[in-house]
């Protein structure tokens, strides 16, 4: 039964999970054309991890639960809820945050997967915090794996530099006064949609021979519009926070944002 608590939430514990092998620049010189400066200049990005053609997002975010659990001084059947933030799940359903469960033996808990994109983990975090924080759960895990590899079109030059694969995942508690989540900000908006999306596999366009044939199981980017609109988001999302929390720019010791380009 929910409580009228006064505590805040917080991050009790951490892990992640990154597969062994590495894309590094020169080899997507290899297959695109592009090139390490280009890549650089434009993303900041030297290498990404990609999973072997075995490995599922289960696993990954699986290994970065066991972490997270091990780092939070608790067992997995204390954990009360499994949040996986990914779009890239095993298959449709059951969820991957079910198929988590099973692989650690959290058998006391719920769970549920949510689509948010590179907002996934945020979102994901701010569920956890209400929960912890009007007494429902004393434990959640929230975990972000995407295997963006697998989605990937590896003959377009302006995606295919772009992602990688991995996973990361925190468990949510109780924290001493004083410390804890202070504030977050989530919102969207659909009208931007068409911007970065999969065309097919859903009930739009279910997966047929001409689906497949014609790379419609890929990421689709427009990379100016999804620039423009993470740039100028971020800048909203970051002023609201601070000024709820009664806070300057100034005051921020650390701020680390998506990369979502440079």
């Amino acid at each position: 039964m929910p409580q009228n608590n006064t505590f805040k939430a917080g991050i009790l514990g951490t892990g992640s999970f990154l597969p062994e092998n590495k894309l590094t620049n020169k080899d997507l010189e290899r297959m695109v054309d592009t090139s390490d400066e280009w890549i650089v200049s434009r993303t900041g990005l030297k290498e990404r991890r990609i999973a072997p053609p075995s490995m599922t997002t289960s696993y990954m975010a699986t290994e970065a639960a066991k972490k997270a659990i091990e780092d939070a001084k608790i067992t997995a059947e204390d954990i009360d809820l499994i949040i996986v933030a990914t779009v890239v799940p095993d298959m449709n359903f059951p969820s991957t945050a079910c198929l988590v469960q099973a692989n650690i033996g959290a058998i006391n808990a719920a769970a549920f997967d949510i689509e948010v994109g590179c907002s996934g983990f945020i979102y994901g975090l701010s569920i956890a915090k209400q929960f912890i924080e009007n007494g429902t759960y004393k434990y959640v895990l929230v975990i972000a794996a995407d295997i963006l590899s697998k989605i990937t079109n590896w003959e377009d030059r302006n995606t295919c530099v772009l992602f990688g694969d991995g996973a990361g995942a925190a468990v949510v508690g109780q924290v001493e006064n004083g410390y804890g989540i202070l504030d977050n900000f989530i919102g969207a908006d659909g009208k931007g949609g068409m911007h970065l999306y999969m065309p097919a596999g859903g009930s739009r366009m279910p997966a047929c021979e001409e689906s497949v044939k014609n790379k419609l199981h890929t990421i689709h980017v427009n990379g100016q519009e999804v620039f423009k609109f993470a740039v100028n988001v971020m800048n909203t999302a970051t002023i609201e926070v601070l000024n709820r929390c009664g806070l300057k720019p100034e005051d921020v010791d650390i701020f680390i944002p998506h990369q979502a380009n440079i």
